[in-house]
């Protein structure tokens, strides 16, 4: 209550606790689809309480007086857990303390496969609290020929069942009502659907007062799960252990009869609200496919050919809009100094902030198409099936079957693919999975693949279809993948254990993309690489522009001096291109460039190239950005409206006399970055989730000794 005193007239108000609804469920049962449908874009990520597994919330406003929290939980499949992600869904369930802790819990089941999916949802009824089930995919359900009596489906289980559709938001006023009544007046199953009471009632009885808990089933759950509880301290867990030595009390074959009673009672409730009129023996239309996209041969050659298609189509349909904004930038930075004053404010403005986030923004159609192609191959159920082929080759190499997941998102950024690991198993796994996954090329690594392949590959096209830039750029992410094959090869050599990984993964059926779904997909990533690099590389941008156009004493102006008597008789612009190269040179930025120029040299590079490669330490798409800002500071006044890509055509090897950026040097740059470690977000996200500093060290020195030596034998091939 909050009471605020105006004028001596009191106001009273009173402020009611959002309540906090889980969406809980299998993988790909569309929790979250749904999680989607019902918070839209009041969406916010972040971590669990204690834990660093990822955290989807948002609001949901169900009524005008009633705002919910809405959090969606890690899939499962059960309540007993085998990984990080999935044990944080039991404690917070079995932990009324906890912040997270649902006043209402959503199950969400695949109606095409009740059977399997009502385990979960038994499970969850049974630790106590008001759930509803939400029977989605219904849809899909009729494609198999099953019919889903919901009505009768609710009296069987005593509690409310709901009748949706995820991806289309069918059903949802329902559901909220259901909600609403569940938090009124609770609705509870009349009897447990398994009472471990029934087998050991004195362990269980006293397990519930000695810890004053409600249900039998989570006092169970304290016998079986105690030690992965970290809301209990180590008291509490030698009690437990305690109480299961004295009773003899035997964990793993306990939970295997109770799995096994579940599945009997489920049965019965199956058969009496699913009616299947469909051959046992007739195959549906995803099975169908699936005889091909799964295919031992076949299916590694659609997966290639539609990696091709993804590749060429990010150069080929996004060409255009980054032409439109290269130019953009490169007119608006000249306009604006022609029409502001000259002088150190404009300079910053224009060569230093506007140059640098232009160098990112013209890569934004290229992102977008990448994460557009992504998510329809998500939202398909393709993606799903491409795990499931690339799990043979994994095995030979020593990965873990669930190493996919972490490897394909790591395309999209190396940190959150990282921390997908948390659903491996074994230990050796997940932390090779960790040190190999910054070798798949992230986003982050797209604009310099571009820009460079867009110097030294020509745009032609071969037998009519395929670009020859996309191509290239499809090698290069190809080399990634198979770079960080061959390293997880290795480390395993070095990391041995006795541990067995396993791979399982449900195959959802085909179904048609959501466009609004894909569309908040695609919004949500470019979004978080623009404000992501945006702030990083305005923060270079100011700190370079300023080391870029200040020297120690008067060494910029003695370098200006020296270019007017050396040059005196050259054209007006060609003098100030020169004065204006000659005065970065004698700046601290091209001190410091001439400094590390010795080490980079034999890759070809020269000290412009070092600044940008020690500047990108930070996020490796500042290297874009920094070139964008060096180049721009290094021109004369009349080359304002040039665009980026056209002043590294024009940059010459102050060596030869020659073009600077030929193909060796390209190539020897683009190897670089295809195994540098140039990412502090990665190396953080490494040490947080090995909770140690060695292995990031390890990555970091392996993967710069890797491109460092990639790219030397490149540029010494090439050259």
């Amino acid at each position: 209550m909050v009471l605020i005193i105006i004028h001596s007239t009191l106001f009273i108000f009173t402020l009611k606790t959002s309540p906090v609804i889980a969406l809980i469920g299998n993988p790909n049962a569309g929790k979250s689809s749904l999680f989607n449908q019902l918070t839209g874009l009041r969406q916010k990520t972040g971590n669990f309480p204690g834990v660093t597994v990822d955290k989807k919330s948002g609001t949901w406003p169900i009524d005008a007086q009633t705002v919910a929290t809405i959090v969606d939980f890690p899939g499962i499949y059960s309540i007993y857990p085998k990984s990080l992600d999935e044990q944080i869904v039991t404690d917070i369930l079995a932990n009324p303390a906890h912040p997270d802790y649902p006043d209402v819990s959503i199950v969400v089941v695949d109606a095409a496969n009740l059977h399997r999916n009502l385990l979960l949802f038994t499970q969850v009824a049974d630790l106590g609290g008001p759930v509803i089930l939400a029977l989605n995919m219904l849809d899909v359900a009729r494609q198999q020929a099953k019919e889903i009596n919901a009505v009768r489906l609710a009296m069987r289980l005593g509690v409310p069942v709901v009748r949706i559709n995820a991806r289309t938001g069918e059903g949802l006023d329902l559901l909220k009502k259901a909600v609403l009544g569940q938090l009124e007046e609770p609705t509870l199953p009349g009897k447990l659907f398994f009472d471990p009471a029934e087998e050991i009632p004195e362990l269980i009885e006293e397990t519930k007062v000695q810890y004053q808990l409600e249900t039998n089933y989570l006092a169970l759950q304290y016998l079986i799960q105690h030690d992965g509880f970290s809301f209990l301290n180590r008291s509490q867990q030698v009690g437990l252990d305690t109480l299961i030595h004295n009773y003899q009390f035997n964990e793993q074959t306990f939970q295997a009869g109770e799995t096994i009673t579940r599945y009997k009672r489920i049965a019965t409730i199956a058969a009496e609200v699913v009616t299947n009129q469909r051959a046992a023996n007739q195959p549906t239309w995803s099975q169908k496919l699936d005889r091909y996209l799964l295919h031992p041969v076949w299916g590694y050659a659609i997966f290639g050919f539609i990696l091709l298609l993804i590749f060429q189509a990010i150069f080929a349909w996004a060409q255009p809009f980054m032409d439109g904004i290269d130019s953009g930038v490169a007119w608006l930075n000249g306009q604006l100094k022609e029409s502001l004053p000259p002088g150190p404010l404009t300079d910053l403005l224009t060569d230093g902030i506007l140059a640098g986030i232009g160098g990112i923004l013209v890569f934004i159609p290229q992102i977008a198409f990448l994460f557009l192609l992504v998510a329809l191959l998500e939202e398909s159920g393709y993606m799903s099936r491409v795990m499931v082929i690339m799990d043979r080759i994994m095995r030979k190499f020593g990965l873990n079957g669930r190493s996919v997941v972490p490897l394909i998102s790591g395309v999209a950024c190396a940190v959150p693919a990282i921390m997908a690991t948390r659903s491996i198993g074994t230990r050796r796994d997940r932390l090779i999975t960790i040190l190999v996954t910054p070798l798949m090329s992230c986003s982050a690594r797209l604009p310099i693949y571009t820009i460079l392949i867009a110097l030294v590959v020509p745009s032609r096209r071969i037998l009519g279809l395929f670009n020859l830039q996309g191509l290239a750029l499809m090698a290069l992410y190809l080399l990634g993948l198979v770079s960080a094959l061959v390293a997880a090869y290795i480390l395993k050599l070095f990391l041995r254990t006795q541990e067995r990984g396993y791979f399982i993964m449900e195959l959802p059926t085909f179904k048609l993309p959501r466009w609004n779904h894909v569309g908040l997909t695609v919004w949500e990533s470019v979004r978080s690489f623009v404000w992501e690099a945006g702030r990083v590389i305005l923060a270079i941008s100011i700190v370079l522009w300023v080391l870029a156009s200040y020297g120690p004493g008067d060494s910029m102006d003695r370098a200006e001096a020296r270019a007017k008597q050396q040059h005196a008789a050259l054209a007006t612009d060609q003098l100030q291109n020169i004065i204006a190269s000659d005065r970065l040179e004698a700046s601290y930025a091209g001190q410091f460039g001439h400094f590390i120029e010795p080490a980079i040299r034999p890759l070809g590079y020269d000290w412009k190239i070092g600044i940008a490669l020690l500047s990108s330490f930070a996020a490796r798409e500042v290297f874009v950005g920094t070139m964008s800002t060096i180049y721009s500071i290094g021109s004369g006044a009349d080359d304002s409206d040039i665009t980026i890509r056209e002043r590294l055509r024009q940059e010459k090897n102050p060596i030869t006399g020659g073009p600077m950026y030929t193909p060796a040097l390209a190539w020897s740059l683009l190897i670089f970055y295809v195994f540098a470690m140039m990412c502090m977000s990665t190396l953080a996200a490494t040490q947080r989730e090995t909770k140690s500093w060695k292995w990031p060290t390890v990555q970091l020195v392996y993967m710069m000794a890797l491109a460092y030596g990639s790219a030397f034998i490149t540029y010494q091939l090439l050259h």
